[in-house]
């Protein structure tokens, strides 16, 4: 069921366990990942019962090119037109349709990226998301490259409404966590990047798990700095 997280963002479950974000902007939406293959068919129902229409997303960004966040994407843009927005080092990802063996620090990660169903219909990005970057339309939507999870992993804040959206940066199922290292690129970047994110956030939005918002948020806060406290 669609969430409103906050004014002006919504919190589409892909999946039971998979989440993307729509983001409105001056015009239309932004949407924050995609999904697996199936994830198109959900975000254009939940634009329908928003009594949107396809072309009101302006822009796709996707966190990074992991087939969870991405293997939908190529469709999705066929669908609305909207532009595929990725940090550059995800690109060749993107335009191979599949993480590389480089791009998992754990054996089981590249065995389970040998699957055909964790490949992606190759695509090549239609523009660039740069650390500290306001995502043009995203009504203040602001790029933090966090590399840890992939080479070119990024979170967004949503600065009006003061809502962080963690991509994998932070996994929240059950307890609040980096994720697996084996399907990092490398994991030991992880803490040190996510001691970038500053801010006193009202919100904030998981790709795996459910959002915290007021109080709750206090879990997040409190965490993040056990965690700076941890890499000083």
């Amino acid at each position: 069921m669609t969430e409103q997280l906050a004014p002006g963002v919504f919190r589409i479950p892909t999946t039971r366990r998979d989440t993307a974000f729509l983001v409105e902007g001056e015009g239309g939406y932004t949407l924050v990942d995609v999904g697996w293959a199936g994830a198109p068919g959900v975000i254009l129902a939940t634009l329908a019962e928003l009594g949107r229409k396809p072309s009101d997303v302006k822009r796709v960004v996707v966190t990074h090119a992991h087939p969870d966040h991405v293997q939908g994407a190529a469709a999705l843009r066929e669908l609305t037109g909207a532009p595929i927005l990725a940090h550059p080092a995800e690109h060749s990802w993107l335009a191979r349709g599949r993480v590389p063996a480089e791009g998992r620090s754990g054996a089981l990660g590249r065995t389970l990226d040998r699957l055909p169903k964790l490949h992606w219909r190759p695509f090549r990005a239609d523009g660039p998301l740069i650390d500290g970057m306001l995502v043009e339309g995203g009504a203040g939507l602001r790029t933090i490259h966090t590399p840890g999870h992939s080479p070119g992993h990024v979170v967004l804040v949503h600065e009006p409404s003061r809502t962080l959206l963690t991509g994998d940066a932070v996994f929240h199922r059950g307890d609040l966590a980096l994720g697996p290292a084996p399907l990092a690129a490398d994991p030991h970047l992880r803490a040190d990047s996510l001691t970038r994110i500053g801010g006193d956030f009202a919100a904030v939005g998981f790709a795996h798990g459910p959002a915290l918002t007021g109080h709750g948020v206090d879990l997040f806060h409190r965490w993040l700095e056990d965690l700076r406290k941890t890499t000083a």
